[in-house]
């Protein structure tokens, strides 16, 4: 029997402790760090642990020691500091009383995005050195062989923390493609699968390139998938997956740009497995686009089968039919089951409910094993 693995996005509820600790660190606080790394050493471990429990085939470290998956770069790249203005996506300016409900709401996560002001460079391994030696000894402790690692896209660096140093935005992409290159190479290096999280394909339409038509937008995304690609150009493709989506919020979604128009941008990408949205309601129906378009025979699909923005729990039975959309559009071997969004994007921030998030978690293990059943 064919069994169809189970992973996520990455992102999983982090404890109180853990988000405190990095906001108080964010803030400039005081800490210990002996005392601090031992935490996120142990907050790591037990949230594999719990992967397992759930029964999630491809873990990750849940994105425990980062403060957000984009602005965490500051501590690892020179030529960070300061702040940048928030510049809300295209679709809530269309339905600002709506908009100024979350803001209300505390829908906006509150911390610092610092944007580039100077040369960027690497300036410290050390932080992924103890996310790579916390996951790995996590997984081990856990009795796993397989996990993922996720690091931001040049793209989605760029996206939320412009440039006051660079003459051109494709300058500044370069310089953190070269900047980026080194933790793309050292999570392979550490034997983990390295996850490049770019919602600057999906979600940059509708944020950075509002100005843009779609023939503009889908320029600019062949220029970031080239920049990426450069920068990867060291490690196996086979070793890298790319996830891809539109902004893991609750809103409208009516600027979102059809998958089918920039999947022959994401099939240009030097990646082995691609992650996308496929349960939420703006994008579920996309299933059709893998019956039309021709995909290379060793790409790997891991739709999302969970929408990351409600408390709903999906029926398992809604898993097995949705990845039976995929089974039959390119095979059981190419198809894992996934989530359209991580469930804690921003630390201390999350739509759904941490409890609920591992049900829904569970809900995907059982319908990936149903799916399987019936191959």
């Amino acid at each position: 029997m064919t069994t169809i693995r189970t992973t996520h996005v990455g992102s999983l509820p982090r404890s109180a402790l853990v988000a405190d600790l990095l906001f108080g660190r964010e803030k400039g606080l005081p800490f210990d760090a002996s005392a601090y790394d031992e935490v996120m050493t142990q907050a790591t471990r037990a949230i594999v642990a719990r992967q397992r429990q759930v029964g999630i085939d491809i873990p990750s470290d849940g994105e425990t020691s980062k403060i957000s998956y984009a602005t965490y770069i500051k501590d690892r790249l020179t030529g960070f500091d300061g702040d940048s203005p928030r510049d809300p996506p295209q679709d809530l300016d269309d339905y600002p009383d709506f908009k100024m409900r979350l803001a209300k709401a505390g829908g906006t996560p509150q911390y610092r995005r610092p944007r580039c002001v100077g040369p960027i460079a690497v300036k410290s391994m050390e932080p992924l050195r103890k996310d790579l030696d916390a996951m790995t000894s996590a997984m081990g402790a856990a009795g796993y062989r397989d996990g993922f690692m996720n690091a931001a896209s040049p793209g989605v660096i760029a996206l939320f923390q412009p440039s006051d140093h660079h003459a051109s935005l494709d300058d500044y992409l370069r310089d953190l493609a070269e900047g980026m290159r080194a933790e793309y190479e050292a999570i392979v290096a550490a034997g983990l699968v390295l996850q490049i999280d770019a919602p600057d394909l999906g979600l940059g339409r509708h944020m950075m390139y509002k100005t843009l038509d779609e023939e503009g937008f889908v320029r600019r995304a062949e220029i970031h998938v080239e920049v990426l690609n450069h920068a990867l150009r060291n490690v196996p493709k086979d070793r890298v997956r790319m996830h891809v989506c539109w902004g893991n919020y609750e809103g409208p979604h009516t600027r979102d740009i059809a998958l089918g128009r920039i999947l022959p941008v994401l099939l240009k990408a030097r990646i082995g497995g691609l992650l996308f949205e496929a349960s939420n309601p703006r994008h579920a129906h996309e299933w059709t686009v893998w019956t039309q378009q021709r995909t290379p025979d060793d790409l790997v699909l891991i739709p999302g089968c969970l929408d990351s923005t409600t408390n709903f729990v999906e029926h398992p039975e809604l898993v097995a039919q949705r990845l039976r959309s995929f089974i039959d559009a390119v095979g059981p071997d190419r198809v894992i089951a996934g989530t359209d969004c991580g469930f804690s994007t921003f630390a201390g921030f999350g739509a759904v409910d941490p409890e609920i998030a591992w049900t829904k978690l569970s809900s995907l293990v059982e319908g990936a094993a149903i799916a399987s059943k019936r191959v």
